[in-house]
């Protein structure tokens, strides 16, 4: 049975830095799963950092829709798998909905695709290390667009943290299991 590990926090936090350490550590055999789509000269600087820090040996899926159907089809192959990142992800979701005004039909394709990737994830042999960012700490957004975003991206990052087996907050670079800490409440 496969498991989750949730690495969670702000912009610039250092949580695909502490996620690459984590695989690093734990995996033998490690597939990388981004979810980034490079559409400008800043996007494709971030991609060519996070390319670098990655060991060679890591097997890269690019997956901006559907890394469920990456799990399932290698997650058998492979005893660890980094995902980056799901807050990238739910946009490139929303993305491709018929109506973005269609908040009620837009949760639903959103959780939809949610169930299959942690249902994929479960039914796998490997642990799937899961960047997240936390976006709905700053103020309420001004526009609908964005608070249906954020309001998505923190459902997924519920859904998710329910059924990891671990939960990370990194602040400054320094990651703190929060999940642990809130099972011994």
């Amino acid at each position: 049975m496969g498991k989750i590990i949730l690495v969670t926090g702000g912009a610039r936090s250092g949580k695909s830095s502490f996620a690459e350490r984590y695989v690093a550590k734990y995996g033998k055999k490690v597939g990388y799963i981004a979810t980034s789509k490079i559409c400008d000269e800043e996007m494709e600087y971030r991609v060519k950092l996070h390319r670098e820090r990655r060991p060679a040996e890591w097997e890269t899926f690019e997956s901006p829709y559907s890394a469920h159907e990456v799990i399932r089809e290698q997650g058998k192959s492979y005893d660890m798998f980094l995902f980056d990142c799901m807050t990238i992800y739910v946009s490139n979701i929303l993305s491709t909905v018929k109506d973005i005004d269609d908040f009620d039909g837009n949760y639903k394709i959103v959780t939809k695709r949610l169930k299959q990737f942690i249902t994929a994830i479960l039914e796998s042999d490997a642990t799937v290390v899961i960047v997240t960012n936390e976006v709905g700490s700053g103020i309420v957004p001004n526009n609908r667009l964005a608070r249906e975003y954020r309001d998505l991206a923190g459902l997924a990052n519920q859904m998710l943290a329910e059924v990891a087996e671990k939960v990370f907050l990194v602040v400054s670079g320094i990651p703190v299991d929060i999940k642990k800490i809130a099972e011994s409440i």
